[in-house]
């Protein structure tokens, strides 16, 4: 992205463009370097020495987003099998064993659209730990009794979800927000798909997903690039290709539109403080850039204390946090507003958010002081976040995955090049009046007494 909404829009298409065919050298951060191999697993070699630790990490453009309902949740449990057997370790125990040897610190994460899995450990064990990566990412054994150990665990993190009434608001809008399609926006899965989830279907992930052309690299850490670019080449080299976008033979279906605001009030004895939530379909990377920057910017104009959201509802008593966000996505990221209503005024509180949507459209609703004291924010805060080089790779993998390498390395920049044009833009194609998902999960007995069907409705 650049200076103006034209240059950052023609940047979108080179990113979609990227995406599609082979690229040249990508434009990176300083100390940052690329490497395709001739089987398509792209490497980042990230220079960092505050210490001598070095981290790997696998990410996979998989996820929530490649899930029909038949395999909802499997890219999650896909994850926890990833740290069991494989040709090398035939079983847990001799993997765990083996973490410990490398004295490594280890996880995995599973997103909307991402998958990833990382290793810290001493900087001498770099060529051992990328080995053992090897392992884990190509050769995996999924044995049934591991399986029946796991599904549980995946299972009752879905379990501890539903007992948040945070959850339970959040996933009836989801019901709301993508319809049919919802699957393909939540993670954590269906109760029944994972509970019945066989080594079949784990291979059926694998055989769709996990290919060298579909995968990012990095190595991070007290490293020097070219002789970890050798190392790669050396053990991950003969990960044979795919042949095929995995992404193109096997599409995401295009989240339809929705057509009208719809509501929901779910009661429920579990919330004892009431939660609103409002959430819109935002803008899509691959068909609108500019717009996710814009989002964020003014998400966190919005999150100031001096904002006319949090003055007309937190500082009047109406709501104890109110707060925005956008999720940078390639397929249509959602723009949330969750609000903590005081109990006793819900009528105020709802009118009074109504009153301040209506108003996003003005000039005047923030100040060039604010959409400054915002730029700097995020700048703050992103230089806060890279500060600890273990958590470089995966900042830089979620952009990989749902953006490109040049919109991570660009993204401080462009935030700072954002305009009122810019937002105005955001807002008049995305939320001013436009339809949304709108809930609120309450006590029973609160929503009687404060009478919330007769306000908390489509109008």
């Amino acid at each position: 992205m650049t200076r103006n909404l034209t240059k950052i829009l023609a940047l979108s298409v080179a990113g979609v463009f990227s995406f599609c065919c082979a690229i040249a050298q990508p434009r990176l951060p300083e100390g940052y370097f690329w490497k395709k191999l001739s089987n398509g697993l792209e490497v980042v070699v990230i220079e960092n020495s505050k210490v001598p630790l070095a981290t790997i990490e696998i990410a996979v453009k998989n996820g929530a987003y490649t899930e029909g309902p038949e395999y909802s949740g499997l890219s999650h449990l896909f994850e926890h099998m990833f740290f069991k057997a494989n040709k090398d370790y035939p079983n847990q125990e001799v993997f765990l064993k083996r973490t410990q040897e490398l004295g490594a610190i280890w996880n995995g994460t599973t997103d909307v659209e991402r998958v990833n899995y990382f290793f810290t450990f001493d900087r001498d064990s770099l060529k051992a730990g990328l080995k053992f990566m090897n392992a884990a990412i190509r050769f995996p054994i999924y044995r049934e009794e591991d399986m029946k150990k796991e599904r549980p665990v995946v299972d009752g993190e879905f379990q501890r979800a539903e007992s948040d009434p945070g959850f339970q608001l959040w996933y009836g809008i989801q019901q709301k927000l993508w319809g049919d399609l919802i699957t393909r926006k939540n993670p954590i899965g269906i109760h029944e798909v994972i509970n019945t989830a066989t080594p079949e279907k784990m291979m059926i992930i694998k055989d769709k997903y996990y290919f060298p052309n579909n995968s990012l690299l990095t190595i991070c850490g007290d490293v020097k690039h070219d002789a970890a670019f050798a190392l790669a080449e050396s053990i991950f080299g003969d990960w044979a290709s795919s042949g095929f976008n995995p992404h193109e033979k096997y599409p995401i279906p295009p989240f339809k539109p929705l057509t009208k605001s719809e509501y929901f009030i779910k009661e429920s004895t579990i919330a004892q403080t009431p939660y609103m939530q409002f959430s819109w379909q935002g803008p899509s990377y691959l068909t609108d850039s500019a717009s996710t920057v814009a989002a964020d910017v003014f998400s966190t104009i919005l999150g100031l204390n001096s904002s006319k959201l949090q003055q007309a509802l937190v500082d009047k008593g109406l709501a104890s946090g109110v707060y925005v966000s956008y999720s940078t996505s390639r397929y249509v990221g959602p723009v949330d507003i969750t609000v903590v209503p005081n109990p006793n005024k819900l009528k105020e509180c709802y009118d009074e958010l109504m009153n301040q949507l209506s108003q996003w459209s003005s000039a005047d609703y923030f100040t060039d002081e604010q959409l400054k004291d915002a730029k700097a924010i995020l700048l703050r805060n992103s230089i806060h976040q890279k500060e600890k080089p273990s958590r470089l790779a995966s900042q830089m993998s979620y952009q990989w995955c749902s953006t490109s390498l040049e919109y991570y390395t660009d993204l401080d920049s462009n935030y700072q090049k954002v305009t009122r044009a810019d937002i105005q833009k955001y807002l008049s194609t995305y939320i001013i009046g436009k339809p949304y998902a709108a809930g609120i999960i309450i006590a029973p007995a609160l929503s009687k007494q404060q009478n919330v069907a007769s306000f908390f409705v489509a109008k």
